[in-house]
């Protein structure tokens, strides 16, 4: 069965998020409709629809003159299995004393390593990133160093596997949050898959607009892997939710977004103590009012 695309870019949420709901209500439907905020600092916003029939132009035409948008751009994609395509291309990831597998590489897990099962139908934050892997190595080097957290928060969770990291080490309260539903859902089938339901509570919230995630403050350990503009204005509740001492583990910044971080970050407390690039992707560990 062939699947199209149909994407465009405007500025401004409000509206893009009404262009994504209109977009719903075409004939023939699309099977499913994304709105995300370009990583560039342009201020645009994509909004994208997936089709199992051609797309109907004249609908999407007006459309996006309706709601001050670019153009569509309406493509037809190569008929891929994409499960076994993820299983062919995500070989296992080391990071340290983790060990991020697919099922597929069960056999290639040992008794060294702390294994982390993410299925390759939940490729996104398998640790093949930059983002994710960079998180975990500074995991890695905090627990090398002694640290020890037993109240923990994953912000922007995706599929779990920092929070579930952080709780194959230490116990305590370990929470993970996502600002999607089905993100959540992943990461729960996550943890039922590692035998660690229950281990980690998994909530629905944006940032740490959730009374639970409030409720356990202040955490030894805040990761937040999402992109710089929501970890800008993400700053001031790290810094209140984060105890005296405690560290943050940042990423989904740019390189040439770093400094712009460290800054924000620093404003309210919370110091630089190592960054490390991988790629084209910076990971920042800071600690709340330690100066380095």
């Amino acid at each position: 069965m062939p699947t199209f695309t149909a994407l465009t870019t405007l500025t401004g949420k409000s509206q893009a998020e009404a262009l994504g709901e209109a977009m719903e209500k075409l004939t023939p439907e699309p099977t499913g409709v994304g709105v995300f905020e370009l990583e560039d600092d342009s201020g645009l916003w994509e909004v994208g629809g997936y089709f199992t029939e051609t797309p109907d132009a004249a609908g999407l035409a007006l459309l996006a003159a309706a709601y001050g948008a670019q153009p569509f751009v309406v493509s037809e994609l190569p008929e891929t299995d994409w499960v076994a395509h993820v299983k062919r291309e995500l070989s296992p990831v080391e990071a340290g004393r983790f060990f991020v597998y697919g099922s597929h590489d069960a056999d290639k897990v040992t008794a060294d390593r702390i294994p982390l099962l993410i299925e390759a139908s939940m490729a996104f934050g398998t640790g093949h990133h930059g983002t994710t892997l960079g998180c975990l190595r500074a995991l890695d080097r905090l627990i090398a160093q002694g640290f020890e957290a037993r109240k923990v928060a994953d912000i922007g969770c995706g599929t779990a596997v920092l929070a579930m990291a952080a709780a194959r080490v230490w116990d305590g309260d370990m929470l993970a949050s996502d600002i999607d539903a089905v993100a959540v859902e992943v990461a729960e089938a996550n943890l039922k898959a590692n035998g660690m339901a229950g281990r980690v509570t998994c909530l629905e919230a944006a940032g740490f607009d959730h009374p639970e995630l409030g409720a356990h403050a202040p955490y030894d350990l805040i990761f937040a892997n999402i992109l710089k503009g929501p970890l800008v204005a993400l700053a001031p509740d790290v810094a209140a939710h984060l105890r005296e001492g405690g560290y943050a583990i940042l990423s989904g910044i740019l390189n040439e977004q770093a400094d712009e971080v460290i800054e924000v970050y620093s404003r309210v407390g919370t110091n630089l103590v190592e960054r490390e690039k991988i790629g084209d992707w910076t990971t920042l560990l800071l600690s709340k009012n330690v100066a380095i």
